[in-house]
């Protein structure tokens, strides 16, 4: 294991790619995630992100306390395109939501974690861009359906309204600080949201989801 103030790599392979910071704030070292990445540790870290239409879920093995968050959005569907047909989007539309919460799950396993002792904890899902219609809805809809039919245990959940989310999970404890944003004074987490919509819309049907 890495040391209480080591960022030079992650306690768990994998994730040398996402931003690793000392908070001194907290005195911990964060990682911070963008929309389509996850990260998971077994130290005594940080993770942090802002919400949109996005959710995100913190899952955590509470004997162990390895633990991780990712931060996701589904494809937009419709009913026009299925009564077109097009029933194949809607399975990449799920196919996205269990790619998230499956290697985040299966990521927390590999590591020493066991699915009985997971609890999670998950948030987001606002209606910040109206141009995206219910775009977060779906999210939540989808999550709490997914963690419902896995017989997973959530004990925690701050979903919808009109608000972005910062978010900060502490996997060691279970701990979760959620601040609501309710004044944008830039358009930084809107138009991060527009782009990584707009290139999992046009992401091919077929062949494997490459979100992380």
């Amino acid at each position: 294991m890495s040391s209480d103030n080591d960022i030079s790599r992650p306690s768990v392979e994998g994730f040398a790619h996402i931003n690793r910071y000392w908070d001194k704030q907290n005195e911990i070292i964060a990682a911070k995630i963008l929309p389509g990445e996850y990260y998971v540790t077994r130290e005594n870290e940080l993770i942090s992100t802002v919400l949109g239409s996005c959710v995100s879920a913190c899952i955590r093995d509470r004997d162990l306390r390895i633990g991780g968050m990712n931060h996701f959005m589904l494809p937009e569907t419709s009913a026009d395109k299925l009564k077109q047909g097009n029933e194949a989007i809607v399975g990449n539309a799920n196919r996205y939501g269990n790619y998230a919460m499956e290697h985040l799950i299966n990521t927390i396993l590999s590591n020493g974690g066991k699915r009985k002792n997971l609890e999670i904890k998950v948030f987001g899902g606002g209606k910040i861009i109206p141009t995206l219609t219910d775009v977060g809805i779906k999210n939540i809809e989808f999550v709490l359906n997914y963690i419902d039919a896995e017989g997973l245990k959530l004990i925690s959940q701050d979903l919808g309204d009109v608000y972005p989310r910062k978010i900060a999970f502490f996997p060691a404890s279970g701990k979760v600080r959620m601040k609501k944003i309710r004044a944008l004074h830039n358009e930084t987490i809107i138009q991060r949201e527009r782009r990584y919509f707009d290139t999992i819309k046009n992401a091919p049907v077929e062949g494997d989801v490459e979100l992380f």
